[in-house]
């Protein structure tokens, strides 16, 4: 049995990442070229969906 090549899949995945990014970057410039607002990023988290730092109740002591 053949062992996996993983510096050549991984390659392939930098490659498609880095071709991923210069399209978004392409089609980033061509809507601020066109005048049009700016897509919001899939990626960034909202605030909303972020979990509250204070969500324990005050004076908890857990006795």
């Amino acid at each position: 049995m053949a062992k996996p090549n993983y510096s050549f899949e991984k390659r392939q995945r930098e490659l498609a990442k880095k071709k991923k990014k210069e399209e978004k970057e392409r089609e980033k410039a061509a809507r601020k070229a066109a005048g049009l607002p700016p897509v919001a990023d899939d990626d960034a988290p909202d605030v909303d969906d972020a979990p509250a730092a204070d969500a324990s109740p005050a004076g908890s002591t857990g006795a």
